[in-house]
C-alpha cells in the first residue's frame, strides 16, 4: 500500500522512514514537509497539493507536532485517506473525537498510535498482571530533553505537552497493562520560568499508583515501571523492553526496541479489517494532570 509521511523531522528520520522502508506492507510514495525530504521520494510542501496530485496514495502518516496536526488529519480523511497519528494523537481530546467521527463517516481507518506499547515486555507484563490485585505502582520516567528534542522549542509551547511528551509513553504502557482502570487524584507540575509547559511532574492516581516525570536527567536515562501485587512484584525497565519478576529478568531485552515496525504492521491490519483504533486513555491522564496540577515555578530552561 502506498503511504505519505507528513513531517520529516527527527522522529520521522529516526523511526518512521526506516520502519516503512523495511515493511512488507508499505511503500513510501510521498512526503509532505516544509523542512525535510527523503532521497528518491516525491516531496510536497502542502498536504492539499499532495492529496490532489496523488490519488493513488491511500494512507497518510502524520509525524508533525500535535498543534497543527488536526487540520492535516481532517484534510486527509475528507479526501478519503486512512490516517495514522503519531503520539500524542493531537493537541486536545475534543479534536480527536471529531476526527474519529469524521473517519467513521468517511469509512476510513484512524489509528492513534502508542509506540511504547509495542516494546518487548509490555504484552508479557499485561498477561502476568491479568486478574491480579495491584497494591502499589510507581513510574520513574526521566530523560534529557536536549538529547531527544534538540532545539525543538515547540515542546514547551501550549499543546507541546512538555515533560508529558515522554511521560505519556509511560502512561500508554500503564493503561495497557493494568487489569483495571485508574484515574488521577493530584499532580504537581514544575514549569520553567520562561516556558509554557512543565519540565517535571509528580502524579498521584487511585490504587496507590504514583509517577515521577523529569526532563532534566543527563547521562543514563530512566524508564521504569514497578508494580507490587500480593502474588509478587513486576517491573518494566528500559521503556517496557525488559520484564523483571520479583527482581529477576524474565523476558525481553535490556535495550530500547525499534517499536515503529509494529505500528505500521498494525495499521496495515486495521485497514485490511476496515477498522479504526482510537485509544485516548493515556491522553486523558495528561489532560487531568493539567486540570488538577498544582503549578510551581523552577529556573528558566534554554536549549
Amino acid at each position: 500500500m502506498k503511504i505519505a509521511l507528513v513531517g520529516i523531522g527527527k522522529i520521522a528520520v529516526d523511526q518512521h522512514v526506516p520502519a516503512i522502508a523495511n515493511s512488507p506492507d508499505w511503500e513510501l510514495a510521498a512526503t509532505v514537509s516544509r523542512a525535510g525530504t527523503v532521497d528518491g521520494i516525491e516531496a510536497f510542501t502542502d498536504i492539499a497539493t499532495m492529496l490532489e496530485a496523488r490519488p493513488d496514495i491511500t494512507t497518510v502518516s502524520l509525524a508533525i507536532p500535535p498543534v497543527p496536526r488536526f487540520a492535516y488529519a481532517q484534510a486527509a480523511i475528507r479526501a478519503g485517506r486512512h490516517v495514522m497519528l503519531e503520539k500524542p494523537p493531537g493537541a486536545t481530546l475534543a479534536e480527536i473525537h471529531a476526527l474519529q467521527a469524521l473517519a467513521q463517516a468517511q469509512g476510513v481507518t484512524l489509528y492513534t498510535t502508542w509506540h511504547s506499547r509495542m516494546a518487548h515486555a509490555v504484552a508479557p507484563a499485561k498477561a502476568w498482571l491479568a486478574g491480579k490485585t495491584i497494591t502499589r505502582a510507581h513510574i520513574i520516567w526521566r530523560e534529557d530533553v536536549r538529547k531527544w528534542h534538540p532545539g525543538q522549542d515547540w515542546v514547551f509551547e501550549p499543546g507541546g505537552m512538555g515533560v508529558f511528551d515522554p511521560g505519556i509513553n509511560a502512561l500508554s504502557i500503564l493503561t495497557e497493562i493494568l487489569p483495571a482502570p485508574v484515574h488521577l487524584q493530584a499532580a504537581e507540575l514544575e514549569f520553567p520560568a520562561n516556558r509554557q509547559t512543565p519540565i517535571a511532574a509528580r502524579l498521584q492516581f487511585t490504587g496507590n499508583i504514583t509517577a515521577d516525570f523529569d526532563w532534566r536527567q543527563t547521562g543514563p536515562q530512566t524508564w521504569d515501571i514497578e508494580i507490587d501485587t500480593p502474588d509478587g512484584k513486576v517491573a518494566l525497565r528500559m521503556g517496557g523492553n525488559l520484564l523483571e519478576i520479583d527482581g529477576q529478568p524474565a523476558q525481553g531485552e535490556n535495550t530500547i526496541m525499534d517499536e515503529y515496525p509494529a505500528l505500521y504492521a498494525r495499521m496495515a491490519d486495521l485497514i485490511c479489517q476496515s477498522r479504526s483504533e482510537v485509544d485516548l486513555a493515556p491522553m486523558v491522564h495528561v489532560a487531568d494532570a493539567m486540570t488538577l496540577g498544582r503549578r510551581t515555578e523552577t529556573e528558566a530552561f534554554d536549549f
